[in-house]
């Protein structure tokens, strides 16, 4: 049976250009799926939405993600799964924008708000989630491009350290690192090189940069695993601060590399508040309330300078 609670809310998503299937609308289960469980930034991320949780009844929360990043089909398989049990809602940061786009279609159509995280969907999936919570990964990418001139000049190379190739994040961020570094300087790139969001990778891979390129002047690791592995290589071959390396994300070992001056910087983003945030999205519209289509989370560059002072901690994890 169709409640009047449903066709209120239906009649508010259609009046935005974002229509739902109708169904009875329930107090029930919010899914939270994310890139991957393994890794400091995505528990952030279930610690915020935990918090946006508590202190009320209506709804419960469930956490999950596949084992790695680049097990795509294992998260679209939890999309769906999600969507045959009928849940109230998903909070989805998308490991691929393509590939994710028609689980999200089906949930559109089975009448399940989403809200997106970290990661766009691509074009074709506009109109079939109701906001996107992230980081302006471009600007982010252009803040860690501008200190990386502000710290090695115009001319020299730097290497950049990316994760997986084509996931809206990683197009954002390296694609707004890049593009900065070559409309103002005369540096050169090396790189990209794909860690696939694995430490260990991005370990190997920047002690073969550093092997093969003894004079560069800057290296950028665009997200937590691939700085930590990044900042690894660098103390291994005795090049930790002697190589200006900004990294990305704020868990400890990031943070220990910024007070020992591995890393000059790592730009952190609100984690946190993307899981809070996002799941506070989703609990607002089934009560009734709009939402705007797109809620930055913001970035903050953490340097050894900052690392205390409240912005930082705000973020830091």
């Amino acid at each position: 049976m169709k409640t009047p609670i449903r066709t209120a809310l239906a009649a508010t998503l259609v009046a935005g250009a974002i229509g739902l299937a109708t169904g009875p609308v329930l107090a029930g289960e919010i899914a939270v799926i994310v890139k991957t469980t393994n890794s400091n930034f995505w528990q952030n991320v279930n610690k915020g939405a935990s918090a946006a949780i508590e202190g009320q009844s209506e709804h419960t929360m469930t956490f999950d993600g596949p084992a790695a990043e680049s097990a795509i089909a294992d998260q679209v398989n939890l999309v769906e799964n999600a969507i045959n049990k009928g849940v109230a809602g998903i909070v989805l940061a998308p490991s691929d924008p393509d590939a994710l786009a028609p689980a999200v279609k089906r949930a559109y159509e089975s009448g399940i708000p989403v809200a997106i995280i970290d990661s766009g969907l691509g074009e074709g999936a506009d109109g079939t989630y109701q906001t996107f919570l992230s980081t302006d990964n471009k600007a982010a990418g252009e803040l860690a491009a501008q200190m990386m001139i502000d710290e090695v000049g115009t001319e020299g190379q730097v290497a950049v350290m990316s994760y997986v190739a084509g996931v809206g994040s990683e197009i954002g961020r390296v694609g707004g690192f890049v593009d900065y570094l070559e409309a103002n300087s005369e540096l050169e790139i090396v790189g990209p090189y794909y860690s696939q969001s694995q430490m260990a990778t991005a370990l190997n891979q920047t002690t073969d940069v550093l092997t093969a390129n003894p004079d560069l002047a800057g290296i950028f690791g665009a997200n937590e695993p691939t700085a930590i592995g990044m900042g690894r290589a660098l103390q291994q071959a005795g090049k930790a601060g002697e190589v200006v390396a900004i990294g990305f994300d704020g868990n400890a070992d990031l943070q220990d590399f910024v007070k020992d001056g591995t890393l000059k910087a790592t730009a952190v983003q609100g984690s946190f508040q993307m899981g809070e945030k996002g799941v506070q999205s989703i609990i607002d519209l089934l009560a009734g309330e709009s939402l705007e289509s797109f809620i930055d989370t913001g970035v903050v560059m953490v340097t050894k300078e900052n690392i205390d002072e409240p912005e930082a901690q705000n973020v830091l994890y």
